[in-house]
């Protein structure tokens, strides 16, 4: 886990290389999923990796899948290396490879929105608020300041872009896209994993600011929530002893590594295009001590000891 992974090379189908991860076909019902420790920002995959992120990224979506499996069922049917190689056996000599950053997980049929949930007024809501009033084109009440807590949250899904920005949407949209009942199970799903998430955060002194879910459907329409979970990519993690309204909060995710790049189009040095620029050691290893700290938080156990 020391060497960070750039990319895996896997003997089985590629289903598809994203930003981070790569996804494999197992077989007719399941696929495997590795998460790399690419980091991306402003849409732009970064030169360097983050060591760990990847391991941090599968077994913290790994630790809610199963902590809030109860609310809402998931796609994972295991994260243990063991456990992948007697089920796919060509992995018996890549055991290295997987373990830690891989999840085998039931096939789905992905729906076509990112299912965000707002508990505080922040990032790219924060941005249309002030420049509209408004958050996923609803209208919300004036005076209200970043960082701003929302009670109750708010559903606000978004289209998912393969390339580029995500774009948000209303409700409305969803439910012409989806039909009525399929557009309010996946806002109630969403709602009460965030909830839950919320509140078991909470107890570990980290405030979970929004996040955002996927879901899919298998062959027999039943409804899972897939792909990662409450991780610090999908969500917003800010430590609870230092929150303040009024201000933009830190963050246990890839912070160090916006600020960097964000000063740098600030100076114009960068025109937030590829090819990136590189990144210094000590922001790499700040962004990789943020991720590596949000686990420890949540789940109780450095990650090494949950290998």
């Amino acid at each position: 886990m020391t060497v960070p992974l750039v990319e895996s090379r896997l003997p089985l189908p590629l289903l598809r290389r994203g930003k981070v991860r790569e996804v494999y076909e197992v077989d007719q019902d399941a696929l495997l999923i590795v998460a790399s420790d690419r980091v991306s920002a402003f849409d732009v995959v970064l030169r360097e990796p983050v060591p760990h992120k990847g391991a941090v990224l599968t077994q913290l979506s790994a630790f809610w899948f199963r902590l809030l499996a109860r609310a809402m069922p998931h796609h994972l049917l295991t994260a243990a290396p063991d456990e992948i190689v007697a089920r796919v056996p060509a992995l018996a000599d890549h055991r290295e490879a997987i373990a830690g950053r891989a999840m085998l997980v039931r096939r789905t049929t992905p729906l076509p929105f990112e299912c965000v949930v707002r508990g505080f007024l922040s990032g790219s809501a924060w941005s249309e608020y002030r420049r509209a009033g408004t958050l996923a084109g609803e209208p919300l009440p004036g005076g209200w300041v970043e960082s701003q807590p929302l009670d109750p949250a708010i559903f606000s899904p978004a289209t998912k872009a393969e390339r580029g920005h995500d774009e948000n949407v209303t409700f409305a949209y969803v439910v012409t896209a989806l039909g009525q009942a399929l557009a309010q199970r996946l806002r109630r799903a969403s709602l009460e994993l965030y909830e839950a998430g919320r509140a078991f955060a909470a107890g570990r002194g980290i405030i979970i600011a929004d996040t955002k879910f996927e879901f899919g459907t298998t062959a027999d329409g039943t409804l899972l929530v897939i792909d990662e979970m409450l991780t610090p990519d999908s969500s917003r993690f800010w430590p609870a002893d230092s929150y303040a309204p009024g201000r933009g909060q830190p963050s246990f995710d890839k912070q160090p590594l916006r600020d960097y790049l964000a000063d740098l189009k600030a100076q114009g040095r960068w025109d937030g295009d590829p090819p990136p620029p590189s990144l210094p050691d000590e922001v790499v290893h700040a962004t990789s001590a943020r991720y590596l700290e949000a686990y420890r938080r949540l789940t109780g156990a450095d990650l090494e000891t949950a290998q």
